[in-house]
């Protein structure tokens, strides 16, 4: 039987942490096919940073067509030159609101700053909790709060 799972994908961690540690980007359609073998997708969500070009919107339709939601926001460029562009509270909400309606939450992020929010989860839902991250680009404390850590590696990239 196939675990009723959700799936939470930080794009930006993703894409940077990828691109540091290899070189190269995330294979989304692989990731999918092999979750998609062991568990049943009931929810991906997937949240990036809207950029104004044409890459953006032709990966954000891709994945769309893997089977994502794609939640957007825009790119803040402040006046002093920094930017924000930044997701988390929104995946924390989704997360912990979503909890209690799967048996399995994947989370796609190395940012420790998600390691209470899986605490919590397990706790409050009783839920299993994976997460998916570069060995050596991952909070410790995200890999620790996790039951399962899976790194990403060469066949996870395109």
């Amino acid at each position: 039987m196939k675990a009723n799972t959700a799936i939470f994908v930080d794009v930006q961690n993703i894409y940077y942490t990828t691109r540091q540690a290899f070189g190269r980007s995330f294979n989304y359609r692989q990731f999918w096919q092999d979750v998609a073998h062991t568990h049943d997708i009931s929810l991906a969500n997937a949240y990036a940073i809207a950029h104004q070009d044409d890459q953006q919107h032709k990966f954000q339709k891709a994945l769309s067509h893997i089977g994502f939601t794609v939640k957007t926001k825009p790119y803040i460029q402040r006046k002093d030159g920094s930017a924000k562009g930044d997701w988390d509270v929104g995946i924390t909400l989704d997360v912990f609101e979503h909890a209690s309606e799967v048996e399995e939450v994947i989370l796609l992020s190395g940012d420790g700053d998600f390691d209470l929010l899986l605490k919590r989860i397990k706790e409050k839902f009783k839920v299993k909790t994976t997460v998916y991250g570069v060995e050596g680009l991952t909070a410790a404390s995200l890999i620790n709060a996790a039951d399962n850590f899976i790194a990403i590696d060469q066949r996870l990239l395109q």
